[in-house]
Parts: C-alpha cells; sequence; structure tokens
C-alpha cells in the first residue's frame, strides 16, 4: 500500500474523489470527503473526534474479553495490498484474510498492539488459505478458547492457557459444520451463571448449540432459530442484569448495529432495533459488546481509516468503539455514527516513567508493526504457528508520521526521555505537547546501531513540564530502516 501521511492525504482524498451524476451517490461522497478531513483535523489535534481505534492494520470483526484489569480486544484482519499472495489480487475488492490479531488496553484510549495470536496454518484441516473471519475469545477455568469460522468449512476451536496463546487445535475437526450450506459463521459464545454454555452463529439464519463443559465439543443438537426481524450476522450473545443479548449486523446493505432481548439463553428473541442505525457512510458491520471498569462499549468497524486513503472500496476495515447507556428496562439507547461522536473518554493516565512499548498508541498511521524475529508477512505460508506472547517493534518510519498517545501524567515533570530502538538508519523524534503542531519540549536523534538486531538506548533532556497532556512523537529527517521497541521519561 502507498503509505499515505496526514500531510499529503487531503490532496489524494481531493484527487481521488469521483462524483456521479446520482445526487445520492454524490451527497454520500462528499459526507465521507468530509469524514476523512474531520478524521484527519483530529489526528493534527486541531478537532475532537472518535478515531479508529488501530492504524498499524486494518482490523474488523473486535470480540473483547476482560482478564483481570485488561481489556483485551481480538479483531480478524484485513490484510493491506502488499500482504496478499496473488499480485493480481491486490486491488481487488474481496476479502483477503489470514489470521487473527489481538490488542489491550487499561484506558480505552491508548492501545497495545500483540499482533497476530493465531493465524490459518493453527487448523491443519483446513480447506483454504484464505477467510480468516470474525472469532470469538472467551475464556473459562483458566483457559482461553478460540472459535473460528473457516469460510465453508464449518467453525473450529483453539485452546490456550493466555489470551497471548500459543492457541492449539485440541479436537483436530470442525467443532460444527453442516456441509449442505455455508452458514456456519461468526460464532458467539457465553457461559451462563449456571455453567451452561451457549453458542450462537449463522448468516442470514440464527442458529444455537449448548456446549459441554470442555467447550470443545457440543452437548447435543443444533437449533435453528425463528427469524430474528433485520438480523443478517455477527450475532454477539451476552447476559446483563438479567436480560439476555443478541446484538447482530442487520440486514445488508449497509449493515447496521441491532439487537434482540430475551428472558432465555434459546429465545424466543423480540428484536429491539438499531444499537446505531444504517449509514451509506458504511457498509458492514459487526458488534462485540462489553461491560468495562463500569462502563458499557459497544465495538464495531467501518471504512473511516481507508478513506483517509481512497473511496474506491476494498474489504479494508476499520474498528471503532462507543460507549452506549442502558434504559431502566435494560433496552439500549441508539447511538449516532462514530465519528458523529466525541472521543471515548480515557478511563486513566498512562505513566511516562514506565516502560511504555512503541507499539503502545492512540494514533499512528502510515507506521507498521510485527513481532520480533518472526517474519510475519501476512501470507499464511510465512507465519508459523501461534507463538504466544512476543516482544514487538514499529517499523517502515517516514518524515511526517507519528505516534500519538492520550492523556500522559508528567506529575511533577520529566527531565530526560530514552528510547530503545535499532537502526541502519536513522530519524529524529520531536517531543510535541497536545497537538502535532504543539510546543516542542525535547528531540532525540536515533542513529545506526550496526544492525537491526541490535537495540540501543537513545536520549534527550526534555524542558520539564508538568501535568496531563497528549504526547506526540513526530518523526522527521528519516532514512534508511528504523526499529523502536519501548520509551520512558525519567523524572
Amino acid at each position: 500500500m502507498k503509505k499515505i501521511t496526514t500531510r499529503l492525504a487531503a490532496s489524494v482524498i481531493l484527487s481521488s474523489l469521483v462524483l456521479t451524476s446520482s445526487a445520492q451517490t454524490e451527497t454520500t461522497a462528499e459526507r465521507l470527503r468530509q469524514d476523512s478531513l474531520l478524521l484527519q483535523a483530529a489526528v493534527r489535534g486541531d478537532a475532537e473526534v472518535n478515531l479508529p481505534l488501530f492504524q498499524t492494520k486494518y482490523t474488523a470483526d473486535p470480540s473483547p474479553i476482560v482478564v483481570g484489569d485488561t481489556l483485551f480486544l481480538f479483531t480478524s484482519h484485513d490484510a493491506s495490498p502488499e500482504d496478499i499472495p496473488d499480485i493480481n489480487e491486490r486491488s481487488s475488492a474481496g476479502f483477503f484474510m489470514y489470521d487473527w490479531l489481538l490488542w489491550s488496553t487499561t484506558d480505552m484510549v491508548n492501545w497495545t498492539e500483540h499482533g497476530a495470536v493465531a493465524s490459518l496454518k493453527d487448523i491443519p484441516w483446513r480447506s483454504r488459505e484464505n477467510g480468516a473471519w470474525a472469532i470469538q475469545t472467551v475464556e473459562r477455568n483458566g483457559k482461553f478458547y478460540l472459535y473460528a469460522p473457516l469460510h465453508g468449512h464449518g467453525i473450529a476451536v483453539l485452546k490456550a492457557d493466555s489470551p497471548y496463546g500459543p492457541f492449539r487445535d485440541p479436537i483436530g475437526k470442525p467443532l460444527v459444520w453442516d456441509r449442505s450450506n455455508w452458514y456456519d459463521i461468526d460464532p458467539s459464545v457465553y457461559t451462563d451463571e449456571d455453567g451452561q454454555a451457549y453458542m450462537y452463529w449463522g448468516n442470514p439464519h440464527t442458529y444455537y448449540a449448548r456446549l459441554n463443559d470442555d467447550m470443545i465439543s457440543l452437548k447435543d443438537s443444533v437449533v435453528k432459530l425463528p427469524h430474528i426481524e433485520n438480523y443478517q450476522e455477527g450475532p454477539w450473545f451476552y447476559k446483563r442484569n438479567g436480560h439476555y443479548y443478541l446484538g447482530y449486523a442487520t440486514t445488508c446493505c449497509p449493515e447496521a448495529l441491532g439487537y434482540a432481548m430475551s428472558d432465555s439463553p434459546t429465545g424466543p428473541w423480540v428484536s429491539k432495533g438499531y444499537i446505531m442505525r444504517p449509514t451509506p457512510r458504511d457498509r458492514g458491520n459487526h458488534p462485540g459488546i462489553i461491560d468495562y471498569k463500569g462502563h458499557s462499549y459497544i465495538f464495531g468497524q467501518n471504512y473511516d481509516l481507508m478513506h483517509i486513503e481512497t473511496f474506491v472500496h476494498h474489504e479494508r476495515r476499520s474498528v471503532s468503539a462507543v460507549e452506549i447507556t442502558y434504559n431502566p428496562d435494560g433496552t439500549i439507547q441508539e447511538v449516532p455514527y462514530w465519528l458523529d461522536q466525541k472521543p471515548l473518554k480515557q478511563l486513566s493516565w498512562l505513566n511516562p516513567y514506565q516502560r511504555v512499548e512503541a507499539e503502545t498508541m492512540a494514533w499512528g498511521l502510515g507506521l507498521k508493526s510485527a513481532k520480533m524475529g518472526i517474519r510475519n508477512t501476512g501470507v499464511v505460508a510465512d507465519m508459523p504457528e501461534s507463538t504466544g506472547k512476543k516482544n514487538m517493534y514499529i517499523f517502515d518510519i517516514n518524515d511526517g508520521e507519528l505516534i500519538r498517545l492520550r492523556g500522559v501524567d508528567f506529575a511533577g515533570g520529566a527531565k530526560k526521555f530514552n528510547i530503545t530502538a535499532s537502526a541502519t538508519g536513522k530519524t529524529t523524534v520531536t517531543l510535541r505537547l497536545d497537538s502535532q503542531n504543539g510546543p516542542v519540549i525535547g528531540t532525540v536523534s536515533i542513529t545506526p546501531t550496526g544492525s537491526l538486531e541490535d537495540y540501543r538506548a537513545f536520549s534527550a533532556k526534555v524542558k520539564k513540564v508538568g501535568g496531563v497532556h497528549d504526547l506526540y512523537l513526530c518523526f522527521g529527517s528519516t532514512s534508511g530502516d528504523v526499529r523502536l521497541d519501548w520509551w520512558k521519561f525519567k523524572k
């Protein structure tokens, strides 16, 4: 993918925007153009907009899970063009999905990337090299179970001792597979208070089955439910305050975020309308809903990140989230489109005096990330099996790019900035506060370390500043290859 910085994006948008004679198309195209310009202004610090959560990769199908004080978010992964094996398909509008990614946060605004936690290669009986669709990961008795659809080959289950993996296939076959159709996709699993686990799935029909306590086998037969109004795909099954909920993507196209409620885990389900209404600004969706630290959130997907580069349609999606509110009767208050809302409220300030991984950020468009010691181009043939937690680094750094972190608490003030990096080239990191063009508090130069495997510490004095600020690591004077591992300030 050609790299697009915020400095170039406006001209790219204007040159790539093609309006047709259709009044509706013209209106939609203009709305998308405005969205993209607003998004860029928010990145610079000139506007407050609810931005997509991740930028180093295209993401979709969000699956949140809380472990301790951390919210983990599993996502599927739309390949960037350079990661698609067939060069003739790199401009295609279709789905190219090979692995599943993991992210984590403790404040809801700064997210740490953990890379691919599993891929199609971890399912040896798969029949295709493409089709790593929507998963859900759940925990039971200290084990983690990742339920994955295999694009026309049923639903698999992988098991691990940690949300980071490594994930392994404990049964060597599909958990569910109706060979007469391709409806077995988008699994969602919930364990009720009585210990009974249920799995819902299906497009365009809705199915469920009860799981045994081992979470890797069915207790009894699959049940097909009566049609739920506006249901299309992507069910998300959960329980809250005695009510059972089934969130889902509504009838295509565009897909919105709808939900139904029931007094029983097996229905009957009554549609309650939309959480987020259909809009021509989007076309596909998939909900993930969770309570975290006293707040309720819905995660979904859009094409807002891709629209910074192009309005020509491709399946290159981005995940966003908003807070939701429940009425006294349990129904959910409808929310506006992602970009029509203020940024998520930060739940705690980021401590800059402890190690902060370079892949922790609120924004980093144009940058790339990878696990150390692992070649991972996005192509299944180049991937190892699930590796578990590995240290990561940021690379593919170019002038004009940046890492933004929200809500950094400098307390009484810092005196020094340290960053660990490797390089065969060089870059200058300018530290700015509150915006891309905000006050400079320090500058550090990263110079060649001998090899990309040789990480060294680079440091610089900084102007003493206290209180809470957004922090921008702005890159310039860049040449050659530079990899960033972690950074921290010293008092």
